[in-house]
């Protein structure tokens, strides 16, 4: 009887454990769906999304306050200037308001900036744009302690960067190419310089290919005792002309015409020049003349007597930082970077500058980690190290020796926030998983962080320097509730192995009414582009969850040359851009068209940009993997695009000939297989229109048919809810006819 019971017992016990993991399993798998898919109703709606309603609400840009306590921001009706408090993040003063200012009236402004003093406050309005970064408009000085504002020059017209003294008693700012000198004591403004010309001498501001490149559109710097304003002088008279007509509905269109060097012809020649205020005399900085090819940035540091100017030479795989006097106008070197392959010039605009030491990020270990030099060019420690990337530097406290940042060493997929002190001690500063990052207040007591991961909209909350939440600023739960009501699925990661055993990260998106047993077509979302990312762990609802509820599944890969993988992985496509790109997207169709729920016969690419670029690669190098592409603004030949860009990576045609046949779409137009949409703008000025013309002929040469939609006016970024909605539909329309 006794051997019995535990032979009962142990059968019992044996089917109740069976039970116990049938229904785990079976939780878990429920689990997964529902986290797969959203459990609303309501259909997606692309008119929705092109109309941003499901973007996150996001404070407006923020100011950090001298005082390092409290912030600034443009009220949302674009009418006041507000001050508000990092502790609580509470308003408690508003420094300017359009309708209680006294003298001049205005309806609305749509910038500012506020001296260092808070007796004045430069404000703008009537904005227009240049080119991507760079604009001009009406600026007004506004007295705090008389409530007065006025125009800021006595000439009439718009003007561009106006930029503070460091004592707040005077503004520097561009007109017609000069630079002026605007007294605010004396309310008296004068030219600096006088040889500006449109087309020719560019003082303080920079050239196209410097905005788009270096993101610069300031090449000023004012000495810390405000008695020294440094600038570049760039004369961009050689480089040549590029030209489009403007349809804007008149009879005879007219022509845009701008300075666009592509790669091997002439840049903009640079120099560096220093203005002395007391004086009104101007020198230039004796920089040696065959390593200032590229000025960057130019920054004066703490010391008015050092004059930081950065160089990169044309090949740019050589960073010199020099210290230049300005009275003497000798430039001494005191740091350089040299790289086998290039050197990445965002760190150049990332150095952080103390009173003895600066702050960079070099990728000589073979991974972008921060060294702390002093300002003679010695190193005094490696802050960061590992197989992992830093990708942001936010800065250095000199008092503490403690320099923030923000890294992927948890995963590629994600960031993170860190502190190092001086001893090496690393505190993480954000707490969620997924992508954060964080604007730190003047002293570093308080940083704003924003969180989001791919099902939650961005939480912007103020933390202090140990890394406790202190307020929520925007928490979005508005937004995370209208996502609840709507169905679609969240995005899945997944990872494969590519033919030359690189471990590769990708994301698919299944239809919200997905079934395992049916077989679906797959449209793969790419960029591809140099340092760049698509698979990330934040939140963004684009245009391709709706395409995913039209039947369609929806991967993403990023192959290699993409972002925070160490520089091997990065510059791997070095001299020979689009071809392992390419073939990345190629291994991944062929890893997607295996799996059970797709069909390996209706496989699709898309791209915008580089993006169109490896669409075209991709369906010349494909074999038929692909049956359709879409291509927008794509690159056919690199000889095409301009100098910076297109030399970082291949350099100049006369270096590079045969590679730049190899990476060049138009050279195997005949051999491209697959159903194409081109798009493209008429009025791009940074991928020009020629390109999508010179394939489309090359197409039309081989007997290729395909499809292609132009948009008249529009630039690269085909912006507007109507264009951009038409867009999403000729693409899906596209896709189902020839799916």
């Amino acid at each position: 009887m006794q051997k019995n019971y535990y032979l009962c017992y142990n059968f019992n016990y044996y089917i109740l454990t069976i039970m116990k993991t049938f229904y785990s399993i079976l939780f878990f798998l429920l689990f997964v769906l529902i986290c797969q898919a959203q459990t609303g109703t309501n259909p997606l709606s692309l008119n929705d999304i092109v109309e941003k309603k499901y973007e996150p609400e996001n404070v407006s840009e923020m100011q950090p306050f001298p005082d390092g306590e409290h912030y600034t921001v443009l009220s949302a009706d674009k009418k006041a200037i507000l001050k508000y408090a990092y502790k609580t993040g509470q308003l408690v003063d508003t420094l300017f308001d359009v309708r209680k200012a006294r003298e001049t009236k205005l309806d609305e402004i749509e910038g500012y900036a506020i001296d260092s003093r808070e007796y004045r406050i430069l404000v703008w309005n009537e904005k227009e744009p240049i080119y991507r970064r760079s604009w001009q408009a009406n600026v007004y000085d506004y007295d705090v302690r008389r409530n007065f504002l006025k125009p800021l020059s006595d000439t009439p017209g718009k003007i561009r960067i106006p930029t503070f003294s460091p004592d707040g008693r005077m503004v520097a700012f561009v007109r017609d190419n000069n630079i002026w000198l605007k007294k605010l004591d004396y309310d008296t403004e004068s030219p600096i310089t006088k040889d500006g010309a449109f087309g020719k001498i560019l003082n303080g501001i920079s050239d196209w290919v410097y905005e788009e490149e270096f993101y610069q559109t300031n090449l000023m710097s004012w000495s810390a005792d405000s008695r020294f304003l440094a600038f570049v002088k760039s004369d961009e008279t050689d480089v040549p002309t590029f030209s489009f007509q403007v349809f804007d509905g008149s009879l005879y269109p007219k022509d845009y015409a701008y300075k666009y060097p592509k790669a091997g012809q002439n840049n903009s020649k640079v120099g560096c020049y220093v203005f002395k205020v007391e004086t009104k005399d101007t020198k230039k900085m004796d920089v040696p003349a065959e390593q200032a090819y590229y000025i960057p940035r130019i920054c004066f540091t703490e010391n008015p007597d050092q004059l930081a100017i950065m160089t990169l030479n044309r090949q740019q795989n050589q960073f010199n930082l020099y210290l230049a006097n300005p009275k003497s106008t000798v430039a001494k070197l005191i740091f350089s970077d040299e790289n086998e392959k290039y050197i990445d010039s965002d760190w150049l605009l990332a150095i952080v500058f103390s009173k003895d030491n600066f702050a960079y990020v070099s990728e000589k270990s073979g991974f972008a980690h921060i060294y702390l030099y002093t300002l003679n060019g010695m190193l005094e420690r490696q802050v960061t190290s590992g197989n992992w990337d830093v990708t942001k530097l936010y800065g250095f406290n000199p008092d503490t020796k403690t320099v923030y940042y923000q890294s992927a060493e948890e995963s590629p997929l994600r960031r993170s926030v860190y502190k190092i002190d001086a001893k090496g001690n690393k505190t993480k500063l954000s707490t969620q998983t997924g992508t954060n990052s964080a604007q730190f207040s003047a002293g570093y007591r308080y940083f704003v962080h924003s969180f989001s991961n791919t099902t939650t909209p961005a939480v912007v909350s103020i933390f202090d320097e140990k890394g406790k939440q202190l307020c929520v600023l925007k928490d979005n739960v508005e937004l995370q509730n209208r996502l609840k009501a709507v169905r679609f699925s969240n995005k899945e990661f997944f990872t494969f192995t590519n033919d030359n055993g690189d471990l590769l990260n990708g994301w698919i998106i299944k239809p919200s009414f997905f079934k395992q047993n049916q077989k679906y077509p797959v449209v793969m979302i790419q960029y591809s582009g140099p340092n760049s990312q698509e698979v990330l762990d934040g939140y963004k609802m684009d245009w391709y969850y709706f395409l995913a509820e039209q039947g369609f599944v929806v991967a993403s890969i990023d192959g290699r040359g993409t972002g925070a993988r160490g520089e091997h992985f990065r510059k791997c496509t070095y001299l020979k851009l689009g071809l392992l790109e390419a073939d990345d997207q190629i291994a991944g169709a062929n890893y997607l068209k295996n799996l059970d729920f797709i069909d390996k016969n209706r496989i699709a690419i898309w791209g915008w940009s580089y993006g169109g670029y490896v669409t075209l690669m991709s369906m010349s190098r494909g074999n038929g993997v692909f049956k359709a592409g879409i291509a927008i603004a794509p690159v056919t030949d690199w000889n095409f695009y301009n100098s910076i860009y297109t030399e970082r990576f291949m350099r100049t045609p006369n270096e590079n000939f045969a590679n730049y046949k190899l990476s060049s779409p138009l050279q195997f137009a005949n051999q491209l297989k697959g159903n194409l949409l081109l798009v493209h703008g008429t009025s791009d000025d940074n991928v020009h229109y020629l390109n999508t013309l010179y394939y489309a002929e090359a197409l039309v040469d081989a007997g290729i048919n395909f499809d292609m939609q132009i948009y008249s006016g529009k630039n690269h970024s085909l912006l507007g809810a109507k264009t951009r909605y038409h867009l999403y539909n000729r693409i899906i329309n596209f896709l189902k006819t020839n799916e």
